[in-house]
């Protein structure tokens, strides 16, 4: 089983999506990890717009990149350029992958503006993640 760890600032909005809809994807063809360079807290509104399309990740937990040092990932994807540039030496052969999400987090206007953003983010990272699975996954 191969082993994938989503990398973004405060793992709270883009990584905890992409953790998601990598599990979904992936079923049991790996396990999923998401970190950050710091920890935010899962975002409310990341896990109402997943909801919003049958995921839960209301469990997901914030986690501190540094808690996975020991672990020989196969995959470390960045979701954000902060992260890539601030991501440690990880002590593997794990294949590096960067696509850098907008912030959803960052976004102000109207609760409505906010959400539709949230819902654009998800959906990039929905097909991101469903082409990281079949390019990577499907040997």
């Amino acid at each position: 089983m191969k082993k994938i760890l989503v990398l973004c600032t405060g793992n709270s909005c883009r990584s905890q999506i992409a953790e998601g809809y990598l599990r979904h994807f992936a079923g049991d063809k790996a396990r999923i990890y998401s970190a950050g360079v710091e920890t935010h807290g899962v975002n409310p509104r990341a896990i109402a717009t997943m909801k919003d399309d049958g995921i839960d990740i209301s469990q997901h937990t914030s986690n501190n990149m540094e808690e996975y040092l020991e672990i020989d990932f196969d995959f470390v994807i960045t979701v954000c350029d902060n992260a890539k540039e601030r991501c440690p030496f990880f002590p593997t052969k794990a294949k590096k992958f960067h696509q850098n999400f907008p912030d959803p987090a960052k976004v102000t206007g109207t609760e409505k503006e906010i959400l539709e953003q949230f819902r654009q983010v998800r959906e990039m990272i929905k097909s991101y993640s469903q082409h990281f699975v079949i390019d990577n996954l499907n040997d």
